[in-house]
């Protein structure tokens, strides 16, 4: 699973968003690691849709346009479940293995 569409995933779990929200809660999530472009966020949404890990919601009218709120399915919030559990795991060895380790060059510790 690649890091934006674990956020897209995660912002999700408080419920329906639309495009713009969606992009919001990915970068505050992400302390603004994560940027996601409306263009090529509508492009994930459809993949999740497509491999049932999120879908839509709702649709409403704003200012002219169209709004879709999408919001996770139970496959997807297995499939965080699952990449949280994964990523968690690898930090744990990695953590374990750099407290064997003498210091890094350069840092005090």
């Amino acid at each position: 699973m690649t890091e934006p569409t674990f956020f897209v995933l995660t912002a999700l779990l408080d419920g329906p968003r639309h495009g713009y929200g969606i992009v919001a809660d990915v970068a505050d999530l992400s302390q603004g690691r994560v940027r996601l472009k409306i263009g090529s966020l509508y492009g994930a949404l459809d993949r999740l849709v497509g491999g049932g890990l999120i879908e839509l919601d709702r649709e409403e009218a704003w200012q002219g346009r169209l709004r879709r709120y999408y919001r996770l399915t139970e496959r997807g919030r297995h499939a965080l479940d699952a990449e949280a559990r994964r990523l968690a795991a690898n930090a744990r060895l990695a953590s374990t293995r750099l407290r064997r380790q003498s210091p890094i060059e350069g840092t005090s510790g």
